[in-house]
């Protein structure tokens, strides 16, 4: 995770609920996309509470799995099984590891926050083995579409983006995964996007919902006091995405963007 000082949505313990909430709906998914292969020696950029961490070391019964953390309150809340984990205090703009030593690095909705994501890719590249790979998977959060539209919420959602980029994050970072890795130096780059399509008669439609709900909230007081929305605009985009969660003709449809690449 990047500096807590700068990092959108806070460490609430709300906040950490969403985030085991938001592991529960993508981790499988995720580490499907890994393809992992039982022996690797394995790097998470960001590991925030560690959750995916744990799920991709119980999968490498051979390998061993690091998570670097800069947020001390999440890492107080990792897991401590398998025994083939372990998680390390450190900032992903300098990780706290010699040269060419992983054979995978991966990382998830970290980019979008750091304050320099060259920097960071640069660092992954630099602790990968040769012919080590990469697995990233990022945001576009303006990638969003709600049936019936979600107006109050769209118009919340580009402030909250906008807010984003202020502290130096970056809320599009997503669709940018290909030139930026091109420009660090990795190659046969393969792009890909992970579908999140929920309707009312599925099970996955509240937590997703409510996902985004929290996500909002959990800018709310830097949105109301930077004036990037009023009080007025807040409760109209939380209450429209309330009775959109009750619609039983509701849908939604999302995508998150993929990266894989080798050293």
């Amino acid at each position: 995770m990047p500096d807590p000082l700068n990092y959108i949505h806070g460490v609430s313990s709300d906040e950490q609920q969403r985030l085991k909430l938001l592991n529960d709906l993508t981790n499988q998914s995720f580490i499907h996309f890994l393809n992992l292969q039982s022996h690797e020696i394995a790097l998470e950029l960001g590991s925030g509470l560690g959750l995916l961490c744990a799920s991709v070391a119980t999968k490498l019964f051979r390998g061993k799995t690091f998570g670097v953390e800069l947020s001390k309150e999440q890492l107080r809340q990792v897991p401590q099984f398998p025994p083939n984990l372990e998680f390390i205090l450190g900032d992903v703009h300098d990780l706290p590891f010699d040269d060419n030593i992983f054979d995978l690095v991966y990382g998830r909705y970290i980019l979008e926050h750091v304050s320099d994501p060259m920097k960071v890719l640069k660092e992954a590249y630099r602790v990968l083995k040769p012919e080590g790979k990469i697995c990233i998977q990022e945001n576009s959060v303006l990638w969003m579409e709600f049936y019936p539209a979600c107006p109050h919420f769209i118009y919340a959602w580009k402030k909250f983006a906008q807010l984003q980029s202020m502290m130096g994050g970056d809320a599009m970072i997503g669709i940018k995964l290909f030139e930026r890795m091109k420009k660090t130096g990795f190659k046969k780059l393969k792009i890909s996007i992970a579908p999140e399509i929920h309707s009312f008669d599925d099970t996955s439609f509240n937590p997703w919902i409510t996902n985004l709900i929290g996500n909002l909230n959990s800018a709310k007081i830097q949105l109301l006091e930077k004036s990037f929305l009023s009080i007025t605009e807040f409760n109209a985009a939380i209450e429209e995405l309330t009775e959109f969660m009750a619609n039983t003709f509701a849908s939604t449809y999302f995508a998150w963007n993929r990266i894989e690449a080798f050293k």
